[in-house]
């Protein structure tokens, strides 16, 4: 049995070490602290389509004709006006006929005095045969009279085709449309002398139409050949169609600073008439015979490119913390990017400081900057 002195003295060393690792515990907690919550800046993403803006426009047509006469004169009918339905072949104006009329019977007296010419110098010709046949007359009489009979037989052509001429700019005075369409401008009245060339009119056809709208640069920045629009008529907003860009203005108006676009309707509908006023309202692209989902725009600033990928970090509503998705860029500029897969409608995604966060981390929406 030990001593009760030295039960003492070991109950007292080992108070001391419990006392001890106390101490030593409370340090190493303290060492450990948690990392802090970073604040971060996000937005709720959404299709594109959910908030695109409609822009007004009109309805003109694909194609149009500047009609005018080929030949100089004085307008004596105009059977047309603006807006008026025409046919192929329907005559639309008609000049003065009476100097063309007087150009054509000039040429067909020319013609007549060539073939008597011509008829004279044949028979010239065959009596020289016989006497040259006869050694009455020499060589030279008989080629002289040859020569002559070939140049009124030129005289004859030259006078056909004056003729020929004469008659197709007498045709000219009647001015026609050679396809269906609809006069979207008259530019020259009854009475009035106009020249070769000049335009009378406009003819525009009625088979193909576009919606023409004018559109700021950051709306037609992201747009290309191909995207797809929602058409409404503005007079019935329940009158609507599709159609997609055919063509993008290679720069923007000098004054309005917008560039003119022009979407081709995918169905012709007669309530869509030129001069129509629209709306446009930009729609999902269209790939193969089905649209794909509208697409989801986000910042340059969003994005983390990272061994050949994109990715997003998303914010888990739930444990506060974030996580890096891959996306699918469709299309993307200095400005941002427009992404095709990926991303859900309505994840928060984190849009500042990208490169500085860590997978898992801890985050605080800042709610004040948050969009």
């Amino acid at each position: 049995m030990k001593p009760a002195s030295t039960l003492i003295r070991a109950g007292s060393l080992l108070a001391l070490g419990g006392l001890l690792g106390g101490l030593l515990g409370g340090c190493n907690s303290q060492t450990k602290a948690p990392a802090p919550v970073r604040p971060v800046l996000t937005m709720v993403v959404a299709p594109a389509g959910e908030h695109a803006v409609s822009h007004s426009g009109t309805i003109q047509p694909r194609y149009q004709t500047e009609l005018g006469f080929r030949v100089l004169g004085r307008i004596v009918s105009r059977n047309v006006g603006v807006g008026d339905l025409v046919k192929p072949g329907q005559i639309l104006a008609q000049l003065d006929p009476l100097i063309l009329d007087l150009a054509v019977r000039s040429s067909e007296a020319d013609l007549a005095k060539s073939q008597s010419q011509l008829s004279n110098a044949t028979a010239a010709e065959t009596r020289g045969a016989t006497l040259f046949d006869r050694k009455v007359t020499t060589q030279a009489d008989f080629d002289a009279l040859k020569q002559a009979r070939e140049a009124a037989a030129a005289s004859v052509q030259q006078a056909q085709a004056n003729l020929a001429k004469a008659r197709e700019q007498r045709g000219y005075a009647t001015l026609s449309s050679d396809l269906d369409g609809v006069v979207t401008t008259t530019d020259a009245e009854v009475g009035q002398t106009v020249a070769p060339g000049q335009r009378v009119m406009t003819l525009a056809r009625t088979d193909a139409r576009d919606a023409v709208v004018d559109l700021p640069e950051d709306v037609t920045r992201s747009l290309a050949a191909g995207a797809s629009f929602a058409i409404e008529l503005q007079a019935d907003p329940s009158i609507k169609t599709t159609g997609k860009v055919r063509e993008i203005a290679p720069q923007s108006d000098a004054v309005t600073r917008t560039r003119r676009i022009k979407i081709t309707l995918d169905e012709f509908t007669p309530a869509f008439r030129l001069g129509a006023t629209i709306s446009a309202t930009p729609r999902a692209l269209s790939v193969g015979p089905a649209a794909v989902d509208p697409l989801i725009e986000l910042p340059g600033s969003a994005l983390l490119d990272r061994d050949g990928k994109t990715f997003v970090w998303v914010v888990d509503p739930a444990a506060k913390t974030v996580r890096t998705v891959p996306v699918e860029i469709a299309q993307r500029d200095a400005h941002g990017a427009r992404i095709s897969g990926g991303l859900e409608t309505g994840a928060r995604v984190v849009v500042a400081g990208v490169h500085s966060l860590a997978e898992g981390q801890a985050v605080k929406i800042d709610e004040g900057a948050a969009r």
